[in-house]
């Protein structure tokens, strides 16, 4: 974490993962910053500080990437084990574990409004998740 208008070096180091990290995205409201990671998992920090907030497990495989609903109570996560896992920040917990896929799952977003989930992977399929 860094503020580009004051310095050019990090203001925090977030450790932790055990494997690279290979997608890390705030939510809209800017309270979170997510982590993915090829250890299995995600990671929850705060937005602010970079104080780690709790580790999410779920996974069997390296997660890929993940995506925040637009008022930042849920995330996505795709993952090369072929699920998407729903998360809640309410309960910082799994939701709903969507298998479907039958192949590593590469992308993954949600709809402008929050009802809907794009995910594509290495099946060549996009798929449309319904909330």
């Amino acid at each position: 974490m860094w503020d580009p208008t004051k310095s050019s070096k990090s203001v925090t180091r977030m450790t932790g993962h055990q494997q690279p990290v290979v997608h890390a995205q705030f939510s809209p409201d800017g309270k979170y910053i997510v982590s993915g990671s090829f250890d299995k998992s995600l990671r929850i920090w705060d937005g602010h500080t970079g104080k780690f907030i709790v580790v999410l497990r779920g996974h069997f495989a390296q997660v890929y990437q993940v995506a925040w609903s637009i008022d930042s109570r849920m995330l996505v996560s795709g993952s090369k084990d072929t699920t998407l896992k729903v998360w809640t920040m309410k309960t910082k917990k799994m939701m709903f574990d969507l298998p479907g896929h039958a192949d590593e799952i590469y992308s993954v977003d949600w709809s402008p409004d929050g009802e809907k989930v794009a995910s594509g992977g290495k099946d060549r399929l996009v798929k449309l998740w319904r909330h």
